[in-house]
């Protein structure tokens, strides 16, 4: 069976959301596996046939987990994971685009390739109360991410990507 990847972070619980959504749509067809990003390292990469990363945006930012995560396992997988697909998912108080061009420059690196366009959910959480406050992301938000899983899930069992 092949194997999907969801690495995510969440401190406040929208990431976590978000990939539990897609994880969960993903489950049916393919082996799915979800890790903090705390906890993922380079056989997990090595193991899967394809990958979703998950974070929050922070200080328009990668969150800092994300990056020590990509930092672990860049060069232990660099050249081995090649033309595998991949998708992100960020969780953001206002635009995420910096999240999502660090993600994709790393992604560049390993020579991965895009299957679908980044999905951001903006909480638009703009003072330190709303940015600490545990999330609750909307259910269309989270049809989103389900779609967005489901989409992956498919091309892995079908040998699309």
């Amino acid at each position: 069976m092949t194997q999907l990847l969801v690495v995510y972070h969440s401190k406040t619980g929208g990431s976590r959301q978000m990939a539990e959504a897609a994880a969960t749509s993903a489950r049916d067809e393919v082996e799915t596996i979800m890790k903090a990003a705390s906890e993922a390292g380079p056989d997990d990469l090595l193991g899967s046939a394809g990958y979703i990363f998950c974070g929050p945006e922070n200080l328009a930012a990668l969150a800092g987990i994300m990056k020590d995560f990509f930092d672990r396992c860049y060069y232990p997988v660099l050249g081995k994971i090649e033309g595998r697909p991949y998708a992100q998912m960020v969780c953001a108080g206002s635009d995420g685009e910096n999240a999502v061009r660090q993600t994709a420059r790393i992604a560049q690196g390993w020579r991965l390739k895009e299957v679908q366009s980044p999905l951001v959910i903006c909480t638009h959480a703009q003072t330190p109360e709303q940015i600490l406050a545990e999330k609750s992301i909307p259910e269309n938000d989270l049809a989103k991410c389900r779609d967005l899983g489901a989409a992956m899930r498919a091309g892995l069992a079908l040998g699309v990507f």
